[in-house]
């Protein structure tokens, strides 16, 4: 008896004596049916066939691929676009497949049914492969045996020709895009370099590399404006002197005119004055300063003078000289000198102002250094960026061009049958070694369970605890099988005769 659905050993024993003949009839039952639907059902023929995929001629280090598509996805997206419905369609045409469902059925449930029996399967990658699949293996399964194989066959062609179609078509609107970009790039590029040139035109002398020169030439300048600011000072001096000079002389030369000799004290103070500038030129230049030689010059014409009045005041006046009624040289000299004083101070002047006007130029594009060199980077910034665009697409369109040229001639990554179609010879559908099998497996696996409910099922008691459990009482007392007590005086009396059989043969 079966307590809460769990079967005993005892109660599987129990009804595997009782009904052990439902293990064979089940088993070999199903069997029989296996076996039968192998007789009765359409056979089914599989064609096969494996592509693989040979790595291009050219190293990849030499020209860089365009078409980067991983494989698998690649071979998706020809699984879809070839298993579609046009090309399906043309195959069912060419191959003049279903004759008898054309008519009565449509044509998209006849692509869909041949969809089915085309199976594409990437190949396990080889060891050394990074995990690459080195092909993909292709099945047709079909009614006839020829139709699977010409059917495996032009899908195995449309796997080609469209692979080296889809890169050829990828290849050539890279290179159409690649050259396109690279236009725009070199607009671009022309762009910012007219700016770039506008901007050098617009802040000549304050561009950021002439930043050097201009405090170079500043300090030039620097140095070019004392030296002129020096020599004004010179030539006011100077001309300060010669007018000393010049109105003494004409004193001296008014008073000679009126028959007086000239003024000693004058020349004499003239002379010390001279004198003393030479003291104080030579603490400052060397005696061959053209300034201290031209002072000295002078120094010697007072001298020469003040000894040709000593000469004349020793001499008796009798008449004036016709000769000294002109001016003498030396006036019409420090006259010149006077002019020539004027002149220099104003050239020097005028040079010190374009000097000045030079500085303040120079000191404006320093001062304007900074906010020309913040535009100047900002632009070529931006240029060598422009640059750098149209470098990096120049180079793609290198390689994409000789990318292109490398599918033009077959020397890319191409598929290569490695086993044609093959034509089969037998059934791959239905396989009578799985039906059968199949069958006593499954009548094995029914019988076992109808035994087990048969087990489940039976009520009977066959022991003292199934009283118990089932009468929910104690049990007195037990009265034994008399089936059990005829076997016991069968036994007996069989093993007395055997006794008796084993005496005899002793004596």
């Amino acid at each position: 008896m079966a307590r809460n659905g769990e079967v005993s050993v005892t109660d599987a024993k129990r009804v595997l004596r009782k009904y052990w003949w439902i293990l064979p009839l089940g088993t070999l039952l199903f069997g029989g049916f296996g076996y039968l639907a192998t007789r009765v059902l359409p056979p089914k023929y599989t064609s096969e066939t494996k592509v693989l995929v040979e790595p291009p001629v050219v190293s990849e280090e030499y020209v860089k691929p365009v078409v980067s598509e991983d494989f698998n996805q690649r071979l998706t997206s020809l699984k879809a676009n070839i298993l579609s419905g046009p090309h399906l369609q043309t195959i069912i045409e060419k191959l003049n497949l279903y004759p008898d469902l054309r008519e009565k059925t449509p044509m998209s449930d006849l692509v869909g049914k041949l969809k089915q029996a085309v199976d594409v399967e990437l190949l396990p990658p080889t060891p050394g492969s990074w995990g690459r699949p080195p092909g993909f293996q292709m099945s047709v399964t079909f009614d006839q045996p020829k139709a699977a194989q010409q059917i495996c066959t032009e899908i195995t062609s449309l796997f080609m020709e469209q692979n080296s179609q889809r890169r050829m078509e990828q290849t050539q609107k890279t290179t159409e895009f690649v050259s396109k970009e690279l236009l725009d790039a070199k607009a671009k590029l022309d762009e910012q370099d007219q700016k770039l040139a506008e901007f050098k035109g617009r802040y000549l002398g304050s561009l950021p590399e002439e930043e050097q020169s201009n405090l170079s030439l500043l300090n030039g300048l620097n140095t070019q404006l004392e030296a002129a600011t020096q020599g004004v000072n010179r030539a006011q001096q100077d001309k300060a002197l010669n007018e000393t000079l010049l109105s003494q002389q004409e004193a001296n030369w008014k008073a000679t005119l009126n028959g007086g000799p000239q003024n000693p004290d004058t020349m004499e103070q003239q002379l010390d004055a001279l004198q003393e500038q030479l003291s104080l030129m030579l603490l400052r230049y060397t005696p061959d300063y053209p300034d201290v030689v031209k002072l000295k010059a002078q120094i010697a014409a007072v001298k020469s003078r003040m000894s040709a009045d000593a000469d004349m005041e020793a001499k008796p006046v009798t008449q004036p000289n016709p000769a000294r009624l002109h001016e003498p040289a030396q006036l019409v000299q420090l006259r010149t000198r006077v002019k020539q004083d004027d002149l220099t101070i104003a050239e020097l002047t005028k040079r010190q102002n374009q000097i000045q006007d030079q500085i303040r130029l120079l000191q404006g594009r320093v001062q304007a250094s900074p906010m020309v060199e913040q535009k100047f980077k900002d632009l070529t910034r931006n240029y060598q960026t422009a640059q750098l665009i149209y470098n990096e697409l120049l180079r793609k369109q290198s390689d994409s061009s000789m990318a292109k040229d490398l599918e033009q001639e077959r020397e890319s990554d191409v598929f290569r049958i490695l086993d044609p179609p093959s034509f089969p010879l037998l059934p791959s559908f239905p396989k009578p070694i799985q039906f059968v099998g199949g069958g006593l497996g499954a009548g094995l696996v029914l019988a076992v369970g109808l035994l087990y409910l048969l087990a489940a099922l039976d009520r009977a008691m066959y022991s003292e605890r199934d009283v118990e459990l089932s009468l929910k009482l104690p049990v007195l007392t037990t009265v034994p099988a008399f089936t059990a007590i005829a076997e016991g005086a069968a036994q007996k009396r069989r093993n007395s005769k055997n006794y008796e059989a084993a005496v005899a043969l002793k004596a």
